[in-house]
């Protein structure tokens, strides 16, 4: 499939997935969707590639939903909004979450609407400074999609959610951190060799090791202790039999840096 919305990029052990249409900040119509959807399925089928970056081309990450796509003029039916969730921005933030994988986002000027909570959905997230996430449904009349009611008071708590979702104000990247929600706002200028520079990192460790943290933390928050130390047993007996954990343990013992192989 070729691609006119999103550009896919493989290499060394990284798929960098950047939405590419910039003249709408790289809001979603369907086509965007599909195409996403298309380089999904590539990375998860690629044996070689061990991390995901998920950026924006231009002046923004994303507007979230293209609204020219929903246009309705008077006197038209309502639109189905949850077939368009259920269609789309619901497998795609499933996806994200399950990859078995680390996906790194790289938040380059204004991420809004589903586009914040794309965003969050993504396990290592960098900002630039001047980078800002809205929760602007509610100016629309709308709530929060794409994980939004279950991301937000889980990062930001219960009284910053609720703020952020009935108000849509704009939150920086430095108070995005301060709360949070990312885990690092760097200069805009190094924000896509910071980010380039983790994924690689990430490509060359573990691979099933930290997809297993990945799964392990995200079960985390549903799961009491009990459940969730039974987890942690369940799934460090899976990684103790990867052949990265032998490796990991050869390297230590001989003093030496470990060569690991994603498997």
């Amino acid at each position: 499939m070729s691609y006119e919305n999103i550009e896919l990029e493989i290499a060394d052990g990284v798929a960098t997935l950047t939405l590419n249409r910039p003249k709408s900040l790289n809001s979603f119509n369907v086509a965007m969707h599909e195409e996403v959807r298309d380089a999904m399925d590539r990375v998860a089928g690629d044996a070689t590639v061990r991390c995901l970056l998920l950026t924006g081309a231009g002046r923004g990450f994303c507007a979230g939903q293209d609204l020219s796509d929903r246009n309705v003029q008077p006197g038209d039916e309502a639109p189905d909004l949850g077939r368009s969730i259920e269609d789309y921005y619901n497998p795609l933030i499933r996806r994200l979450k399950t990859l078995e994988m680390p996906v790194v986002c790289a938040v380059n000027g204004i991420a809004a609407g589903a586009g914040a909570n794309l965003a969050l959905a993504c396990d290592i997230v960098l900002a630039g400074r001047s980078a800002a996430f809205i929760q602007a449904f509610c100016k629309i009349g709308l709530l929060p999609d794409s994980g939004g009611t279950w991301h937000l008071p889980r990062l930001a708590g219960h009284a910053r959610a609720m703020g952020l979702a009935m108000l849509g104000d704009k939150l920086d990247a430095e108070q995005a951190e301060r709360w949070g929600l990312i885990w690092k706002c760097v200069e805009d200028d190094t924000l896509q060799a910071q980010a380039r520079e983790l994924a690689a990192h990430l490509a060359t460790q573990p691979t099933r090791g930290l997809a297993l943290i990945k799964q392990a933390i995200n079960a985390s928050w549903d799961n009491t202790l009990d459940a969730q130390l039974d987890l942690e047993r369940d799934l460090q007996r899976e990684a103790g039999r990867t052949e990265d954990y032998r490796e990991g343990v050869a390297a230590f013992m001989e003093k030496r840096a470990a060569a690991f192989k994603g498997r």
